[in-house]
C-alpha cells in the first residue's frame, strides 16, 4: 500500500507510519491503537487515517453525507454507539465506521456488525474491559550498572542504535576495559579482538550481543510488561470471561506477570527477597548482635567472684582499665561464648548462607575487649558481598524472565488487540439490543421501513411509537403541526446512515436502496434574505442535475420565502427530480398548493391526526400513503363545530 495515496496522508505522516512494525496490517484492519503509536499521531488523527485507508482500498470517493444536517445525524448515531463502549480505544475505533455508497465497503462493515451482534454483553466481560487500554511503549529505559564497549567507530554507532538503554564506551585496549570494569558491574565487549583478555571484574566478550538485546538488556522486555502489566492481566480476564480462545497460554502469562512489578523489578523470588532483607537489616542486625554480646559479658562480669568484687570489676572494665588482661585471665570462656552468641545472632537474624556466614563471623573478632564492637571493614565487606550476590541473582532472574517473555510479545499484543476489538463489537451488540435493531436488506429502489423507532427523540425509547413508511420516487409528506413529520425525516435519515455504515438499524425490518449520497435539508428558521435565498436556490439547482442514486430529504422548504412563491419553487424542484430515479421526501404544509402547481400528479402522504383529546393531538405516526393530512387548524375548527350549536364553525369548517 502506497502510504501517501491514502487521503489526508502527506509525506510527514507517511514517514511516521512507516516506523510501525506492520503499517499495512494496521491500516487494513483499522487498528487505531497501532496507528496512534506512530510518532506524532493522536488517536483522533489515527481514526481519520484509518478511514482514509478504507476509502482508498474500496475506491470510495466519499461525500455520502452531503449536507450539514446529514452530518449532524451521523455524529448523533456515532455518539449512541460510543456511549456503549467501555474503553477510550473503542470510542476512537468506532469512528472508522462511516456511511458509504460503495457496496464492498458496506459489506465489509456488515460482516463485522453481524459478527458483533452475536456477542453476549456479559457484565463480567464489560467489567474486565474497563482496565484494558492500548499497550504503552516504555520510554527512557536506562540501565546504569552495565555498558557496551568497542574500539570500532561504526560499531559504536550501531550499538547506540540497537541498545540505547546502555552506555556505549570507546576502548582501545585491555587497560581501558579494566578501567570500565571498575565503574560497571558488567562490561560487554563487542569486538572479537578482546577474546581471551584477562582483566579483573565481569568483562564479557560477546561480538553477537547486538543480535540478542533481550539477553544483554532484559530490562527492555521487562519494562514493556511492567508498563502494561495491569492491562495484560485485564485482557486475560476478558478472554476468560468471554470464552475467547487466546493467542497464548493466559495462565502461564499471568503467572509470569506476577514475577515482575510495575517498576520492572523481579519479585516473588525467595532468594532475592532474603538477600534484600539481609542488606536492609544489616546495620540493625549488627547492632543487636553487639548488644547480645555485651549483655552476656556484663552479666558474666557482675557475677564473677575474683580478687575484686564483681561490681568494682565492672566499673574498672567500663573505665578501660586492663580490659584485655582481665578478660583473658578471668573471663576468657565467657568472652568467647558472648562472641559466639553475637555471631550466631547476626547469622540467624539475617538468614545467611554458609559462605556469607563465614564473612559474618569475622565481624566480631575473638580478641578480648569490652564493650564488644564490630569490625567495620568486615561489615562493609559483608554488605558488598550481599549486594553483589543480590545483583547477580537479580540479573540472572531478569535474563530468565525476559527470555520467557520476549517471544510472547506478539501474542500479548494480539491478546490486548482482541480485547479492545471486543469492546467495539460489544458496543454494536448493545446498540442493537438497546434499540431493537435488525440488519437492513438492500433493495433496488427507495426505502421501506416497518416498525422504525428513533432513539434520538427526547423520550424514553420504550415510549417511542413505531413508524411504518415506504417511498419509491419523490413524495410530499403532509401532516399536522407536532405530528411527527420532522421526526419521520430524522428516522429515515438515521436508518439510511446506519444502513450505509453497515450497521443494524432501529426497526422491525428495513429494505433500502444503496444510495450514493444523502441530502437532508433541515427546516430554515425564518424567511431568508435575498442573498441567502439565492444561495439556497443554487443548492437545489445542483440537486436537480446530480446523479440518480440520491436520497433527498427536505423539511418545510416553504419557510425560505413567501408561501405562494414557495409552492411554485417546490413544484419546480419536484418536476426536475421526476424521472431521475431519485428518492425523496419533501415535508410541507403546502402539499395541496404544490400539487396544483406541479405539472404531474405528485404523490402526497399524510401523518393523520385522529383528533384532539384534552387539548392534545392524537396522531397516527405512520404516514398514510396517498393521503393529504388535515391541518391542526382544521381539527380545532372541527372540534368547535361539534361542541357548538352555532353555524359559524360549520361554515368555517366548509372552507377547508
Amino acid at each position: 500500500m502506497e502510504l501517501e495515496a491514502i487521503p489526508g496522508v502527506g509525506s510527514k505522516t507517511a514517514t511516521a507510519l512507516s516506523e510501525l512494525d506492520d503499517p499495512e496490517r494496521a491500516l487494513r484492519e483499522g487498528d487505531v491503537a497501532e496507528i496512534a503509536s506512530a510518532p506524532g499521531i493522536t488517536e483522533g488523527r489515527a481514526a481519520a487515517i484509518a478511514r482514509g485507508a478504507i476509502r482508498e482500498r474500496h475506491d470510495d470517493p466519499g461525500g455520502f453525507l452531503a449536507t450539514d444536517r446529514a452530518k449532524e445525524l451521523y455524529r448523533d448515531a456515532l455518539d449512541l454507539l460510543k456511549d456503549r463502549t467501555v474503553t477510550s480505544y473503542g470510542e476512537k475505533r468506532l469512528e472508522i465506521f462511516y456511511p458509504s455508497g460503495v457496496g464492498s465497503r458496506i459489506e465489509e462493515a456488515r460482516e463485522f456488525a453481524e459478527r458483533a451482534t452475536n456477542r453476549d454483553s456479559d457484565p463480567e466481560v464489560l467489567d474486565a474491559l474497563a482496565d484494558v487500554e492500548p499497550l504503552a511503549e516504555p520510554r527512557d529505559v536506562t540501565v546504569r550498572d552495565r555498558c557496551l564497549a568497542t574500539a570500532d567507530a561504526e560499531r559504536y554507532s550501531e550499538a547506540q542504535q540497537a541498545i540505547p538503554e546502555l552506555s556505549v564506551e570507546v576502548v582501545e585496549d585491555a587497560r581501558d576495559l579494566a578501567d570500565l570494569a571498575r565503574g560497571y558491574s558488567t562490561v560487554v565487549a563487542l569486538d572479537e579482538e578482546f577474546a581471551g583478555v584477562a582483566v579483573d571484574g565481569d568483562v564479557r566478550v560477546e561480538p553477537d550481543a547486538l543480535e540478542r538485546p533481550a539477553e544483554i538488556v532484559p530490562e527492555r522486555v521487562l519494562a514493556f510488561y511492567a508498563a502494561n502489566r495491569e492491562c495484560l492481566q485485564a485482557a486475560a480476564r476478558v478472554h476468560r470471561a468471554a470464552g475467547i480462545d487466546p493467542p497464548l497460554d493466559i495462565d502461564a502469562l499471568e503467572s509470569t506477570l506476577e514475577r515482575v512489578d510495575s517498576e520492572g523489578t523481579v519479585v516473588g523470588d525467595d532468594e532475592l527477597d532474603r538477600l534484600s532483607r539481609a542488606i536492609d537489616d544489616l546495620d540493625a542486625a549488627v547492632s543487636t548482635a553487639e548488644s547480645v554480646a555485651n549483655d552476656e559479658l556484663r552479666n558474666a562480669i557482675e557475677e564473677q567472684d575474683v580478687t575484686v568484687e564483681g561490681s568494682d570489676l565492672l566499673s574498672l572494665v567500663e573505665q578501660g582499665a586492663g580490659v584485655d588482661s582481665l578478660l583473658s585471665r578471668e573471663l576468657a570462656d565467657e568472652h568467647a561464648e558472648a562472641i559466639e552468641q553475637a555471631r550466631e545472632e547476626l547469622i540467624d537474624s539475617l538468614d545467611l548462607d554458609s559462605g556469607e556466614a563465614e564473612v559474618a563471623r569475622r565481624a566480631f573478632p575473638e580478641e578480648p575487649t569490652f564493650p564488644v564492637e564490630r569490625d567495620e571493614e568486615v561489615v562493609s565487606r559483608l554488605r558488598e558481598d550481599l549486594q553483589a550476590a543480590k545483583d547477580r541473582r537479580a540479573a540472572r532472574r531478569k535474563r530468565e524472565l525476559a527470555a520467557d517473555l520476549a517471544d510472547r510479545r506478539a501474542d500479548a499484543e494480539r491478546l490486548v488487540r482482541t480485547a479492545l476489538e471486543l469492546d467495539v463489537e460489544l458496543a454494536i451488540a448493545r446498540f442493537a439490543e438497546d434499540f431493537d435493531c435488525v440488519m437492513p436488506e438492500f433493495a433496488d429502489h427507495g426505502f421501506d421501513i416497518e416498525g422504525g423507532r428513533s432513539p434520538l427523540l427526547d423520550v424514553d425509547f420504550e415510549d417511542v411509537e413505531p413508524v411504518d413508511y415506504d417511498v419509491s420516487g419523490v413524495a410530499l409528506l403532509s401532516g399536522v403541526n407536532s405530528g411527527g413529520k420532522t421526526s419521520t425525516l430524522d428516522l429515515v435519515a438515521l436508518v439510511t446512515i446506519l444502513a450505509h455504515m453497515g450497521l443494524p438499524v432501529p426497526a422491525e425490518s428495513v429494505r433500502i436502496e444503496r444510495f450514493g449520497e444523502l441530502h437532508y435539508h433541515a427546516k430554515t428558521q425564518g424567511t431568508l434574505d435575498a442573498g441567502a435565498f439565492e444561495s439556497t436556490l443554487r443548492e437545489f439547482a445542483g440537486l436537480t442535475s446530480g446523479g440518480a442514486d440520491r436520497l433527498v430529504l427536505v423539511d418545510e422548504l416553504e419557510s425560505i420565502t413567501e408561501p405562494g412563491a414557495s409552492a411554485k419553487i417546490i413544484a419546480g424542484i419536484l418536476e426536475e427530480l421526476r424521472g431521475r430515479d431519485v428518492t425523496g421526501v419533501f415535508v410541507s404544509h403546502l402539499a395541496a398548493e404544490i400539487r396544483e402547481m406541479a405539472d404531474y400528479d405528485v404523490p402526497v402522504d399524510g401523518i393523520e391526526a385522529k383528533g384532539l383529546e384534552n387539548g392534545e393531538l392524537v396522531v397516527n405516526r405512520s404516514p398514510v400513503k396517498n393521503h393529504l393530512a388535515r391541518s391542526t387548524p382544521e381539527l380545532i375548527v372541527e372540534k368547535l363545530a361539534g361542541d357548538s350549536d352555532g353555524e359559524f364553525y360549520d361554515r368555517l369548517l366548509n372552507k377547508f
